[in-house]
């Protein structure tokens, strides 16, 4: 018999002070929401994570992956469009593939995080890939995602 799957990784459960600092180096904010408040700017409501402007909004119960990935649709952006967010970022699939792309290799700076743990959750969250999982596709057909990132400076080449 499988072992239970372990619950999703929230941001109570990883030191706010990392998660903070990371999307600082990044030029964003994370601001930390009260448990059982609102989450402003969030396109999926709670306990999704929010976006406005250059700041995150997230509370203890959001899924890091969550907070991951409203953080990277501000990063990919160029800082003159960030200002003008409002709870939607994406123009483009191109830009949703470099955001999920870059919140996978970006797990792997937040101790206790990691990218394994972050695809898992993914999984677990209900992200869909052609190939059926998140690694294969982060493994196996992001390719173009990568490539968008490396040509805008975002990861190396």
């Amino acid at each position: 018999m499988d072992a239970p799957a372990p619950p999703i990784l929230c941001l109570r459960d990883i030191a706010l002070g990392d998660a903070a600092s990371l999307l600082s180096r990044h030029g964003l904010t994370l601001e930390p929401v009260a448990d059982g408040d609102p989450i402003p700017g969030s396109y999926w409501g709670e306990p999704e994570a929010g976006i406005i402007g250059t700041t995150v909004f997230a509370r203890g119960d959001t899924p890091v992956h969550s907070m991951l990935h409203e953080a990277c649709h501000l990063i990919v952006l160029p800082p003159e469009r960030r200002a003008a967010v409002h709870t939607d970022a994406t123009d483009s699939v191109a830009e949703e593939d470099a955001t999920c792309y870059l919140q996978i290799v970006l797990a792997d700076s937040l101790p206790g995080v990691g990218r394994a743990r972050l695809m898992a959750d993914m999984d677990a969250w209900g992200y869909t890939y052609r190939l059926g999982s998140t690694r294969a596709w982060f493994e196996q057909d992001a390719d173009d995602a990568r490539q968008w990132l490396v040509e805008r400076g975002l990861l190396p080449a």
